[in-house]
């Protein structure tokens, strides 16, 4: 125990620091455009939610890289672990050009299809904030891939240093082109820009350079490996599903929401930016949960990863009982950091309370599956996605937030019932052990490609 003690602590630690630097970052940057007016918040949070399904789905297929990597890393095969992450790079960078374009080419009629309700500023400044935006899909894909490539090696210090200087020139960049130039939500839009581009081209360095196990060599030279991609995809494929799911059900809550009215909709960006930071240790701890239960998993010591992924849960709900004691006397003052306006800050504060009595349960929802995935375990947790969130989150967030008129409270009760129910059954799923039983990588995958 032990050593799984310090495995965890060594791994965790960074990645602590690391979402510590990029909540607060976020944090600042909701606050700036606070500053500027509801409109903004408003219109950042809308395409946010379209955003954030995207990378939610980039984050997904780098999942696949990082679980094939951590497993080949458990095995002791650094050369096949080279080669799956050039194959992780380049499909991943691949598809995010595909998106990237179709999302170009379609925006304008997604914008109206989804958000066509709200006024004439708020619409504007959504329309600044996705042309922009969108356009840095393929610098974040790199930066999620690379990033998560490292830590399946083991390494969490590289991607923390480089994520918490991303996130600095962030806020700089924002803060001039928004403060000093006086661009608006056009500023908020291209600080983020330029700080994701800087990001991507960093961490693609490091991997072109080496670390001390992961080296990408010969970028010119590149061919398809079944072998190393089927894998990867086993594991991507179910988690991008499981995300677009999941962040499609979002998108639909938001429309919910952007009918409620502007101070709902900033009410809900402001909220969900304090949950964030709040969640912090939790964020942290799915990271640690899918490297290490994937590097298990590659030594073929089911039992240690099912000793590592108790503990990681334990600590994990143990850390999120604690935020959410400390939180509950702060539910008006945080919100009342963004805005001046009363009726947000009461909206806000009555929805932070409420998160701080369920926030305990997503230890259970959501650093559980992350394990379940690093030991390649992820049909599972996609199917259970689709009937938390189709079933509680959408529908009965509907139902107890605009039929029942509950409002943004009610559409996040419905969010905290799916935690719940998805908790239970991956905690019967972990207790019965099934996931153990699936083979990501054989010890007879071949190398067919560099």
């Amino acid at each position: 125990m032990k050593l799984i003690r310090k495995d965890v602590i060594s791994m965790t630690l960074p990645i602590l620091a690391e979402q510590l630097f990029v909540m607060s970052m976020g944090m600042i940057n909701t606050m700036m455009a606070g500053h500027i007016g509801k409109e903004a918040v408003s219109a950042i949070g809308m395409v946010d939610s379209v955003n954030n399904i995207f990378i939610a789905f980039f984050s997904a297929l780098a999942i696949g890289g990082m679980v094939v990597v951590a497993q080949f890393i458990g095995q002791g095969n650094i050369k096949k672990a080279n080669a799956a992450t050039k194959q992780a790079l380049y499909s991943g960078i691949f598809i995010a050009f595909v998106i990237t374009i179709f999302m170009f080419l379609f925006k304008e009629p997604l914008i109206k299809v989804l958000f066509g309700s709200v006024d004439h500023l708020v619409m504007s400044s959504t329309d600044k904030y996705l042309s922009i935006t969108l356009l840095t899909y393929p610098f974040i894909t790199i930066d999620l891939i690379c990033n998560g490539i490292l830590r399946g090696a083991g390494d969490t210090k590289t991607p923390m240093k480089i994520t918490i200087f991303m996130n600095v020139m962030n806020v700089v960049f924002t803060f001039t082109l928004i403060n000093v130039v006086k661009l608006g939500v056009t500023g908020a839009a291209l600080g983020i820009a330029m700080a994701r581009v800087i990001g991507g081209i960093i961490v693609l360095s490091v991997l072109l350079r080496g670390s001390k196990i992961i080296k990408l060599t010969q970028l010119k030279k590149f061919k398809l490996d079944k072998s190393l991609l089927k894998p990867i995809f086993s594991i991507g494929l179910p988690a991008s599903v499981e995300s677009l799911v999941f962040n499609g059900g979002k998108l639909i809550t938001q429309i919910y929401i952007v009918n409620m009215g502007t101070a709902a909709i900033a009410a809900n960006s402001i909220t969900s930016s304090i949950a964030g930071m709040i969640n912090i240790p939790g964020n942290a701890l799915c990271v640690t949960a899918t490297a290490l239960v994937g590097q298990y998993m590659g030594r073929n010591d089911s039992d240690g990863a099912q000793k590592t992924l108790g503990y990681i849960i334990k600590i994990s709900t143990t850390a999120l009982i604690i935020m959410a004691i400390v939180s509950l006397p702060f539910a008006r003052i945080l919100p009342s950091l963004y805005t001046s306006d009363q009726e947000i800050i009461n909206i806000s504060a009555h929805v932070i309370r409420l998160n701080s009595l369920f926030i305990p349960v997503w230890s259970i929802a959501f650093v559980l599956p992350a394990g379940l995935k690093g030991a390649g375990d992820a049909k599972y947790t996609m199917i259970t996605t689709f009937i938390g969130m189709w079933a509680f989150r959408v529908t009965l967030g509907y139902f107890i937030g605009v039929s029942l008129n509950m409002g943004l409270a009610g559409v996040w009760m419905g969010m905290f019932i799916d935690w719940v129910v998805r908790g239970i059954l991956y905690f019967i799923r972990f207790l019965k052990g099934k996931w153990k039983g699936h083979v990501v990588i054989g010890k007879d995958v071949e190398l067919t490609s560099a």
